[in-house]
């Protein structure tokens, strides 16, 4: 019954009475309406029905309502994914349940939850994810509450490879505990081939959280229902591609470039899929049955042995090719074959965790397994091996200019290891074995923090240097279309001008036209001294300050271990210098432009 209805009718209740439930109705979330409506009901029963409104309110305010909120601090989407089937997977076993992404959620808030579980992956260097950082900070500064009727789980997303694995959930762990909340099961923190252990916490957390919510239920005699509609999300996702077409694989680099880049066109014709600019492309790939093949030899097996995938039995060969990752090392898998094949070198490596990560970050899989030859089973081989994961790659258009297509930007790994050639899986699937009109399997994976700002006179910078160019095309596309008013400022880097200046004849037209405003670029190998895209921001210092002052967004997307923190430290002499700033106030002021999301950043 609506209340708008209420007046119509034999209603108990005055006009004036009618107004004030209206009211304070349309202040209410769905979940809250049902507390009150199970909450007013319990009065009801009681034999202090005539008590009261404000008393019997001032009797149970000081508890929490009983749900399940979800928080997620995500910055490429896997932490996103792992919190909505979460939230699916509560809706369905009956718990009162909210999704939160961290940018949205208040942290005072926490105080007034009875359970909650956080979701984190790991940006950078253990820095939390862009949309978790205010909510990281809130926790660890005087102003977090108190917390001792919270119930709460972690589940930490990382990549055992680097230095802070999962550090961002053991920091959302520490920060709770301190604060005297309670985990109700214990911070799991999960790998790369993440799925299947998260899938199980995730049953065993909601198995948790619906024993104490209906224990809480019935003491409070709280009536739970359904928490609104989930947002529409396209049928095809990372469990469940969609099968599109390659419609162009184009080398974009000279001849004579050291580097091979790709301009790649995928046509999603009836698939409905959309994107947004600053969104990515999920890529599932075939490994060289090539490379599959070595391996075996490598390890004294034929790929006819029989394998269990999934519930699945497969030959090994086609396992290695189509269900794990045979190109890139991981610290476990040095650690594990230097037990089985009791190689001296890798023995030694497995003591010294940083020589690990740096060997396996930077060695094939096939190379750890020549270190020293060892006949392997077929099970301790797939032992070895991570399940293999789609590659996400920024996507370089936008659907207004495109329509039904989607194009990247691809750098091909390739490079010498003694006499044989090294390629990595994905980019050399797209640009070798793959054939135009061949099939691959895509996805959509959104990144909401880095987008494009809603004001379209707001002035944008954007520093791409290689491949990191991708995104700021699919910006200036997107911005063309819209017929923003802002202005539009691209600093691009790479080797050299000849061979390595990618999609260069797009650029000179977006500038003859205006739709770039201003084009500075480096190439660092046309010059005796190297220089970089840090060094034309810092040369452009007092102007790069102005369009700050006027409100500029900026924007990095490449690579993460040296140029985004290189480019990083120039903002920060920016501010230092023109904002007359101290460096501990400079860093605070890139700081508050990154919680206001005016810097953003896509690296990797």
């Amino acid at each position: 019954m609506l209340l708008k209805e209420l007046s119509a009718l034999a209603s108990p209740l005055n006009d004036q009475q009618i107004g004030q439930l209206q009211q304070a109705a349309s202040e209410l979330s769905p979940h809250q309406l049902a507390w009150v409506s199970g909450y007013f009901w319990g009065i009801s029963q009681t034999s202090g029905a005539t008590q009261p409104i404000n008393q019997a309110a001032a009797a149970v305010s000081s508890q929490p309502a009983g749900k399940l909120s979800i928080i997620f601090a995500s910055q490429t989407g896997n932490a996103k994914g792992v919190a909505e089937a979460l939230k699916e997977e509560a809706a369905a076993a009956g718990i009162a349940v909210e999704l939160f992404d961290a940018s949205d959620y208040k942290g005072k808030n926490l105080a007034k939850e009875t359970h909650v579980i956080i979701v984190a992956s790991t940006n950078g260097e253990g820095e939390a994810p862009d949309n978790a950082i205010e909510l990281h900070e809130f926790l660890q500064s005087k102003k977090a509450p108190k917390l001792d009727n919270l119930h709460y789980g972690v589940i930490g997303l990382g990549d055992s490879s680097y230095e802070f694995f999962c550090q961002t959930g053991k920091d959302f762990d520490a920060f709770l505990s301190k604060q005297g909340a309670t985990p109700f099961i214990e911070r799991v923190d999960l790998d790369v081939d993440y799925e299947a252990p998260a899938a199980e916490w995730r049953k065993q957390a909601l198995d948790k959280v619906k024993e104490a919510l209906a224990s809480e239920a019935q003491s409070a005699q709280v009536v739970q229902l359904p928490v609104g509609q989930a947002a529409h999300t396209s049928q095809y996702s990372k469990q469940n591609p969609y099968t599109a077409t390659l419609l162009t694989s184009q080398k974009i680099t000279g001849r004579d470039s050291g580097k091979d880049v790709r301009h790649i066109e995928i046509d999603l014709d009836g698939s409905g899929l959309t994107y947004q600019p600053g969104d990515a492309l999920g890529v599932w790939f075939e490994n060289s049955p090539e490379l599959a093949s070595a391996i075996l030899k490598q390890v004294g097996l034929t790929g006819d042995e029989v394998v269990e995938v999934d519930g699945d039995s497969i030959s090994l060969q086609k396992a290695l090719v189509e269900k794990y990752e045979i190109t890139s090392a991981n610290p476990q898998l040095v650690t594990q074959y230097a037990e089985l094949s009791g190689s001296k070198k890798l023995e030694k490596l497995a003591t010294d965790k940083d020589k690990l990560r740096q060997y396996s970050g930077n060695t094939q899989v096939i190379d750890v397994l020549s270190e020293k030859k060892a006949k392997l089973t077929a099970e301790q081989l797939v032992g070895l091996l991570r399940r293999l994961t789609p590659r996400l790659y920024s996507i370089a258009s936008s659907q207004s200019e495109v329509d039904e297509e989607v194009h990247l930007t691809v750098g091909v790994v390739e490079y010498q290891q003694g006499d044989e050639t090294r390629f990595g899986g994905a980019s050399s699937f797209l640009s070798h074995r793959l054939e135009e009109g061949g099939d691959v399997k895509v996805f959509v994976e959104h990144n909401n923090n880095f987008k494009l700002p809603q004001d379209d006179n707001a002035p944008v910078i954007m520093i791409g240097p290689g491949t990191g160019i991708a995104p700021f095309r699919s910006f200036v596309q997107e911005r063309d279309n819209r017929d923003a008013e802002g202005k539009n400022w691209l600093f691009f880097g790479d080797r050299t001008f000849t061979q390595d200046f990618l999609y260069q004849v797009e650029w000179q037209k977006y500038l003859k036209s205006g739709i770039v405003n201003q084009l500075d670029v480096t190439f660092s190998r046309d010059q005796q001294e190297k220089v970089y895209v840090q060094h034309r921001i810092l040369e452009h210092s007092a102007q790069v300050w102005q369009w700050l002052q006027d409100g500029a967004y900026i924007y990095v997307c490449g690579d993460a271990t040296r140029m985004a923190k290189d480019v990083h430290e120039a903002l920060i002499c920016v501010v230092e210098q023109h904002g007359q700033k101290t460096r501990e106030e400079a860093e605070q002021f890139v700081n508050d432009l990154r919680k206001a999301k005016r810097y953003q950043r896509d690296v990797y």
